[in-house]
């Protein structure tokens, strides 16, 4: 992994993972290809919200401990996509750093234009599906959902820009980054560990005067939420709206640290790195060594 403090990678990538077997060998091997083609440092972080799969595990556990560059943080329970994705961005090294989805429906090409943005001035780039410069596959089967669902994310949408975050057209994509200082402010006040934490962490970036820039990118669909799973999914997130609300009524996002409590061993300061495995400790003057 990364030995000096100084050697800081220029992205990190998080992947939250939960169960997923049947897509990580693809995953991994994207992964694989992106590192090779990055001109620069890269970090990625899976974080496996406690998968029961077995599979899940020991693939995750063989990818990191052939390769450097590779980290897996484990829940000791199962927490939800937002406190999984949150603790990555804060366990994180890079300058810039981007979370996206295990099944890729965004490619890993995307991340650069992600990170484009933020290096041109952006403190957050969020993908933006509803763009016209946005590209998407779809398999015949679902094309429906241009007619349904599609109407329907939409409409929430617009509930989310009335009552949250105005002018953000697309709060839901699997795919957004932050810099470093970005990503600090926005995750060390969250609070939402499930589905609801995109639009409570734009939120906070709104809140506190972040630059956002919406991205065009290219993606896909490879699986339609039901009715029913679909109508759930939106009772949930107009709750995850009122808290987000409530919230900031309560002031809870004006100070850092009112969020998550992570495990030491994901802490990172300046002065002390943090191996992929075990708990850092020093083992002597500006050294460290992984606890067994």
């Amino acid at each position: 992994m990364f030995g000096p403090t100084t050697d800081v990678p220029a992205l990190s990538l998080v992947i939250p993972v939960f169960n997923a077997a049947d897509q990580l060998p693809a995953t991994l091997q994207a992964v694989d290809h992106f590192a090779a083609q990055s001109p620069e440092r890269l970090e990625v972080l899976f974080v496996d919200d406690c998968s029961s799969e077995v599979e899940t595990q020991l693939m995750l556990e063989d990818f990191a401990r052939t390769r450097d560059g590779i980290r897996v943080l484990r829940n000791a329970c199962n927490r939800g996509k937002g406190y999984s994705v949150t603790r990555g961005m804060l366990a994180a090294r890079g300058r810039f750093r981007v979370f996206t989805d295990v099944d890729l429906a965004y490619p890993l090409d995307q991340v650069t234009r992600i990170v484009g943005e933020l290096a041109r001035g952006a403190d957050v780039a969020i993908a933006c599906r509803v763009l016209p410069e946005s590209r998407y596959l779809m398999s015949p089967s679902f094309f429906h959902y241009l007619y349904t669902r599609h109407l329907m994310s939409r409409a929430f949408n617009r509930v989310v820009q009335t009552f949250l975050l105005p002018g953000i057209l697309d709060t839901q994509a699997g795919l957004k980054g932050f810099t470093a200082a970005a990503a600090e402010l926005c995750f060390r006040r969250t609070t939402i560990p499930g589905f609801g934490f995109d639009i409570e962490c734009l939120y906070i970036a709104q809140r506190h005067g972040l630059t956002i820039k919406q991205t065009a990118v290219n993606f896909r669909y490879d699986d339609e939420p039901t009715t029913v799973r679909f109508a759930r999914d939106s009772t949930r997130m107009l709750q995850d709206i009122w808290q987000v609300r409530t919230s900031a009524w309560r002031g809870v996002y004006a100070a850092p640290d009112a969020g998550f409590v992570f495990p030491d061993e994901d802490r990172w300061t300046p002065g002390i790195h943090t191996p992929p495995h075990g708990t850092a400790v020093r083992s002597g003057p500006g050294t460290l060594a992984a606890a067994s």
